[in-house]
């Protein structure tokens, strides 16, 4: 295994001149010391890393040291996790210690400082220590408890230990006065983490992951921290530069306690922040429990679970981290350096397939049964991996699944792919022609003709799998969670979430894969790299994440290839969502949604409305007034929603009873349902009726002739090939046609009306 330490790494020299002077007699003992408070991120992946590497680099050793001082916050599910990280990163700890082991002593200690006068128990509320403690210009008031004689406050924390007293009746503060020398007053040090800081509370109802009910107080982690090192003999304490103000406490209670040098000293680096992500541990449990993720371990997030889910190997995470190196100076990581370290890695061990994930058949005439054709896994300038297959053998049947946008009848210049009269590779195989597609009354190719040809030079290649031995699969193409580069900058940072974060696809791989260790990681060609889910993959379901892109799309490098001719380009689908729309919901969550399917409410309505309250009130309301679940469900969860954007409901001007004049509006005809996002959208921006609302939109449907004739009339001289490909015969262009004639007449055009008088005039 590569273990290279960080490149530009200060703390290295710190470690290498300690270990030259002597001065931990040549030792060097790290810990990794997480609170088990949540699945751990990729910044924690750094200090795994940091910590680990460091101490091997000196022949030292590692111990995680989960610092589990907050019952409330940590569970066992999160330290599993967290020894899983580490030893899935490619480490095993010297040792795995708890905090919670450490209590007696930490107790014995604490009595200790009241004995010598250098605690005191504080009866104050929470609100009166803060407001007390002064601010960063002026001192703070000394408590009224704070010259409470030794014996009482002994008494105090016995009796807070043994619980009888409850949570907030007293805490358990340092005294820090001022020395010899210091001129600072009394509450009034400087450093505000040394203005009588909190050691213990009570925390009497809690019960422990691993201490069950035997404390009712627990310390504060700068209390637990500094000694926990100092009982573990840890020489070089490494934390992020936010604890660089907690290094004089820490120094403080050694200090107090009495624990001489040589002893541990803390050293500070700049945390690991990645930009159109989050690292707080708070905002990651919102995404979680919000139903806005599958759980921790979802692709999309930055935990080391998700990570590892997706598809990450440990090896690209090591190797990024070195390459990335530490300073002293706080900022952010381009994402675009991670993506392009994961390509890098994968580039030399994922192989080459093909898959396609937007099928549509071709044909091919020429081919008489199967033939086979022989394919590598690894391009010419890549080594593979030792032992590593070379190639592959290949089904070809006369009807492959290719890529749908690698077909265009009426191609732009420059076209390398499918075309009528144009030729291509298939990828690793013959030369075909196209003769043609065929599409439905809508006019989505459903069928491609090709001939083989050996006369016709093939313009470029593409990428196939054999209609009849080619194995269904889903795709999940991951993105960026969120769609700006700073998204706990914003006011809610659930607005800044990306909608296209997960689209789902269905498709097809090519049967080489069925047979491969589940851990194979894949290059589908032209596609991106991918592996196979751990959890949701079967053998007969496969399904398959994205792990990275082939090359960053959102740096938009290269212009998107022109779409077919006809008909029109459709808006962009949205990302199919999970097959069961409450999967992310909670079980109580779940009865709410369930309850509003039986009501009449869709499936995917029901699935918002049940993880929103407020939400779910508005519904109601609106349905009161109504009497329709379904339409209520639609107006209030996709137009109401759409029109606020990322404003909060509370910003509406919208009533409840207007809104359910909306859909009676599209019941009597006045309105139609294009037009009723217009309309929920005036109500919110101005409020008043919805009958006003209509009018000053102009909104009302539109069906006369009279009317619509303009805006049909510019649709057919504007696309007069297209109307003599009608009337030749291609009847399939009329949705097309309808298209345009909406697009020209505005939303308040009743589509019935126009249809209507299209056929008419196409008939002429």
């Amino acid at each position: 295994m590569d273990r290279e330490t960080p490149k530009n790494n200060f703390l290295r020299d710190i470690v290498a001149a300690d270990v030259e002077a002597g001065t931990y007699d040549g030792r060097v003992v790290t810990r990794f010391p997480p609170e088990p408070n949540g699945y751990p991120h990729i910044g924690h992946a750094q200090s795994i890393c940091l910590n680990f590497g460091l101490a091997e680099q000196f022949g030292g050793a590692t111990n995680l040291r989960y610092d589990d001082t907050n019952p409330e916050a940590e569970s066992q599910e999160f330290a599993d996790a967290l020894l899983d990280a580490v030893r899935w990163l490619g480490f095993e700890p010297a040792e795995v210690r708890y905090a919670s082991d450490y209590f007696e002593q930490f107790y014995a200690w604490a009595q200790g400082l009241v004995r010598k006068g250098l605690a005191y128990v504080d009866s104050q509320s929470d609100e009166e220590i803060r407001q007390t403690r002064g601010t960063v210009t002026e001192a703070g008031t000394p408590s009224p408890y704070r010259d409470r004689s030794v014996e009482e406050n002994l008494r105090l924390l016995e009796e807070m230990k043994r619980g009888e007293h409850p949570d907030g009746a007293h805490v358990l503060r340092a005294k820090v006065d001022p020395g010899p020398g210091d001129d600072w007053p009394v509450m009034g040090h400087p450093n505000m983490k040394l203005r009588d800081p909190l050691m213990y509370r009570i925390r009497r109802d809690a019960h422990h992951y691993r201490r069950g009910d035997e404390w009712a107080i627990y310390p504060l982690y700068d209390w637990a921290h500094g000694q926990g090192d100092a009982i573990e003999g840890i020489t070089h304490s490494i934390c992020t530069l936010e604890f660089d103000v907690n290094r004089p406490l820490y120094d403080w209670y050694l200090d107090a306690i009495g624990v001489e040098e040589p002893r541990n000293h803390q050293h500070e680096f700049a945390r690991f922040n990645l930009d159109y992500t989050v690292m707080s541990k708070r905002k990651l449990r919102q995404l979680v429990e919000g139903g806005h993720v599958s759980g921790w371990d979802d692709p999309r997030m930055p935990t080391i679970a998700g990570l590892r889910r997706r598809g990450v190997r440990p090896e690209a995470l090591r190797r990024f981290f070195a390459d990335l190196g530490v300073t002293k100076v706080n900022g952010s990581v381009e994402i675009q350096q991670l993506e392009y370290a994961l390509r890098d890695d994968l580039n030399h061990v994922a192989r080459r397939v093909m898959a396609v994930t937007d099928p549509v058949k071709l044909t091919i005439e020429g081919v008489d049964g199967t033939t086979e054709v022989d394919a590598p896994y690894w391009p010419h300038d890549v080594t593979p991996p030792a032992s590593a297959p070379e190639s592959r053998t290949l089904p070809l049947s006369a009807a492959v699944w290719i890529e749908r946008d690698d077909f265009s009848d009426d191609p732009p210049k420059g076209w390398k792919r499918l075309a009528p009269g144009v030729a291509v590779r298939l990828r690793h195989g013959p030369v075909v022609e196209c003769l043609g597609a065929e599409r439905d009354e809508a006019g989505e190719i459903t069928h491609i003709h090709a001939r083989l040809t050996e006369d016709a030079k093939p313009t470029g290649v593409i990428h196939w799998v054999d209609a009849e031995q080619g194995l269904p699969a889903s795709f999940r193409m991951y993105d960026r969670l969120f769609s700006v580069p700073d998204p706990a900058g914003a006011d809610d940072f659930l607005s800044t979430l990306n909608p296209d974060s997960l689209v789902e696809k269905t498709g097809y791989v090519e049967p080489s894969v069925a047979d491969d260790p589940p851990d194979t990681r894949y290059q589908f060609e032209r596609i991106g790299y991918f592996w196979r889910d751990p959890e949701d993959s079967l053998p007969g379901a496969l399904v398959f994440n994205r792990i990275v892109a082939l090359r960053d799309s959102w740096a938009k490098k290269e212009e998107p290839a022109a779409p077919a001719s006809a008909p029109e380009p459709k808006e962009p689908a949205a990302p199919a969502g999970p097959r069961d729309p409450a999967s992310a919901l909670s079980d109580k969550e779940r009865e709410t949604y369930s309850a509003l399917v039986v009501r009449g409410v869709g499936e995917e309505e029901a699935a918002v409305l049940a993880a929103d309250p407020t939400l779910r009130s508005l519904f109601e309301s609106v349905l009161t007034a109504s009497g329709k679940p379904r339409e209520a469900g639609a107006l209030v969860v996709h137009d109401l929603r759409r029109a606020l954007g990322d404003r909060d409901l509370s910003d509406s001007k919208a009533e409840a009873d207007q809104l359910a004049a909306v859909l009676g509006l599209v019941d009597d005809g006045t309105l139609t349902r294009n037009a009723a996002g217009e309309a929920v959208a005036a109500l919110v921006e101005e409020g008043g009726t919805a009958e006003a609302a209509v009018e000053r939109r102009g909104l009302a449907a539109v069906r006369s002739a009279d009317a619509l004739t303009p805006a049909v009339d510019a649709a057919l001289a504007d696309n007069p090939d297209e109307v003599a490909r009608y009337r030749a015969g291609e009847e399939r262009l009329f949705g097309f046609f309808v298209g345009q004639v909406m697009r020209r007449a505005g939303k308040g055009a009743d589509p019935r009306a126009v249809q209507e008088l299209l056929r008419q005039r196409l008939a002429g």
